[in-house]
């Protein structure tokens, strides 16, 4: 894992969020779980090498910074936002969570493949949250400070974890440095006032939901791509371009790569993202 800094690691090379941990004086804290098997019980092995695991706490409810959450089990208190608890590993009409970590074991993890729970197994105790809020709210530990501030946009549940005294913001997927931005069906203006707020925090450090980790400075640039996505899709919209002609001429993937591990989902996200904005913005009432 890389140290961001003497206390703070995170991994930023694995497929999946960029699972970290904070090592304080009276424990450990853990910010969002690998969703590679192998990697999860390989991340709790070196947090529990510096003591006891306080709280797992998660930034969004997506597989990708939960599912990890199995394989520590009995590690602390599991800390959710209410929008993280209500929509933890749900099955939608679009995604089942389950079958979309199930499906990168025999390309990402082989060996995780002994380890990966079945579904009713899996479902029966996957560590959902024991505390939950709403809001915001701070935990001390040891001499440092969490302070998990509601941050929606990307997710209505999304939290952002400011430790200052390592001056260092886990933001989850409110910034994807230097990699492909899933908009789902996330509101972007809310997005964007979410990264303002993660602007005023005193921070040297930003460790992003994607991507390497990053400074303050990048905050810009993951909202110009954001209002760029918007901007073309309502001038498409002002066209009178059909929701598969909108689709089919708006298209960044040139702008960025995918996250590792996803390659082969550039065409999902770009027409994710350009037909959630096109429903978002033609909708009537």
């Amino acid at each position: 894992m890389q140290n961001v800094t003497d206390n703070v690691h995170t991994d930023t090379t694995i497929r999946g969020c960029n699972p970290s941990f904070v090592v304080t004086s009276d424990g450990v804290v853990v910010i969002d779980t690998p969703q590679l098997p192998t990697k999860a019980i390989a991340m709790r092995q070196a947090a529990e090498q510096h003591g006891r695991i306080r709280y797992v706490i998660n930034t969004e409810h997506h597989v990708d910074h939960i599912f990890g959450n199995y394989y520590f089990r009995g590690a602390g208190d599991v800390v959710h936002h209410q929008g993280v608890y209500d929509n933890f590993m749900v099955v939608g009409p679009d995604l089942d969570p389950f079958a979309y970590a199930a499906e990168a074991i025999p390309t990402d993890d082989p060996e995780g493949a002994a380890i990966f729970p079945e579904r009713d197994e899996y479902y029966e105790d996957p560590n959902k949250g024991t505390l939950v809020f709403t809001g915001n709210l701070t935990l001390r530990v040891g001499g440092h400070t969490f302070d998990l501030i509601h941050t929606p946009g990307h997710t209505p549940g999304q939290v952002a974890v400011h430790v200052p005294e390592e001056r260092v913001v886990f933001t989850g997927d409110t910034v994807f440095n230097e990699c492909q931005t899933w908009l789902m069906t996330s509101d972007v203006d809310e997005w964007v006032a979410a990264l303002d707020t993660i602007g005023r925090l005193d921070v040297d450090h930003v460790v992003p939901g994607h991507g390497p980790v990053t400074t303050k400075k990048y905050l810009a640039t993951q909202r110009s791509v954001l209002l760029e996505w918007k901007s073309a899709v309502a001038v498409a919209v002002a066209k009178g371009w059909s929701r598969e002609e909108t689709i089919e001429r708006v298209n960044f993937s040139a702008r960025y790569p995918v996250d590792i591990g996803q390659g082969y989902m550039m065409d999902h996200i770009q027409n994710l993202n350009a037909g959630s904005l096109w429903d978002k913005l033609t909708a009537v009432g």
